[in-house]
């Protein structure tokens, strides 16, 4: 399975949707995924592709991974990755 696909149905699950209702530039807020939610589904990525999620609840703006769109994340998921195989 590939990160895109992965992250999708992680944020899909958050969401209570089908991934097949996640599009890429879809907003968390658009898909209905509160704070609480957003911290969830930033543990589920942590932990389904082994990487460290550079977040700060608390600040969520001031973190270095964009949350902006499903797009972003994924981007920012394979960007830490790549980081963590160099």
């Amino acid at each position: 399975m590939d990160i895109e696909t992965k992250v999708i149905e992680i944020i899909a699950e958050q969401a209570v949707l089908e991934p097949s209702d996640v599009r890429l530039e879809s907003t968390l807020e658009s898909l209905g995924i509160d704070s609480l939610g957003l911290v969830e589904s930033i543990f589920a990525i942590e932990e389904a592709f082994d990487v460290s999620v550079p977040f700060n609840a608390n600040e969520p703006t001031k973190s270095a991974f964009d949350i902006s769109t499903v797009s972003s994340i994924v981007s920012g998921v394979k960007a830490l990755i790549a980081e963590q195989n160099a």
